[in-house]
């Protein structure tokens, strides 16, 4: 959480978070957006493949068994190994410059206000990885960040960040529990079961994605806005923190 903020020589306070300086996050904005695309186009990839293994293990559950039966139950299960290997590298690359960019855009939003923030900067990575505080944390700082980033003296609707959110933790819940009962299935009846669940993941997690380009398009697109039009307003000293790494 953010701390009590102290006062410093000349009757000014001092950042919570420290000194903040404004850089344009437009590049890592594209960057992310980019890859994001990529999970998109990959996250279809796996649904098709999904959706075989889905069909060929519900053959199997209705007494089917013959050999071309687990001729095409096998090869369904090879596509859906090798489609996890490209999600799981597609994911691990966007999930890089992602950080980077949620970590930017933190920064920048400090420099529009620097005492609207909950959480330290540390948590912008770590928030994603600690269990439990995992499920929220991320959404604190960007609404957080978001609401810094938004024009002066307009109110800007979380309904966007709120909707990626829910698909993200809908994926994130539902693609563990499918992965786990996928790989521990015993019977068809499970495989068929679990089969559903990640199928299902498949799903939300290409719309969580989409949602996640559009905010990540749409808060940089509100911070380099901002950062043009100045984040002091007119008539206002410019604190040196900002004036220094303009």
């Amino acid at each position: 959480m953010s701390s009590t903020p102290m006062p410093v020589p000349g009757g000014t306070t001092a950042p919570p978070h420290g000194d903040a300086w404004l850089r344009s996050p437009v590049g890592l904005g594209r960057a992310v957006a980019v890859l994001l695309g990529m999970v998109v186009a990959v996250g279809l990839l796996a649904i098709w493949a999904g959706v075989k293994v889905y069909d060929v293990t519900g053959t199997i559950v209705d007494g089917e068994v013959g050999e071309a039966v687990q001729r095409d139950a096998a090869h369904a299960d090879s596509v859906m190994a090798a489609v996890g290997v490209v999600q799981v590298a597609s994911l691990v690359a966007t999930v890089v410059v992602y950080l980077v960019w949620f970590h930017r855009v933190r920064i920048n939003a400090e420099v529009f206000d620097p005492f609207g923030h909950e959480m330290g900067r540390a948590w912008t990575g770590w928030g994603w990885f600690v269990p439990v505080v995992n499920l929220w944390f991320p959404r604190r700082i960007m609404l957080n960040t978001w609401d810094a980033s938004r024009p002066a003296g307009t109110r800007t609707s979380h309904g966007l960040v709120n909707a990626w959110w829910a698909m993200w933790i809908i994926t994130l819940v539902v693609g563990r529990t499918g992965f786990v009962r996928y790989r521990s299935a015993e019977t068809a009846a499970e495989l068929y079961v679990a089969a559903g669940d990640v199928l299902f993941a498949d799903v939300t997690g290409v719309v969580a994605a989409v949602l996640a380009i559009l905010v990540v398009l749409r808060l940089t697109r509100m911070q380099n806005e901002k950062a043009l039009r100045g984040p002091v307003p007119p008539g206002e000293p410019v604190p040196a923190a900002v004036r220094d790494h303009r």
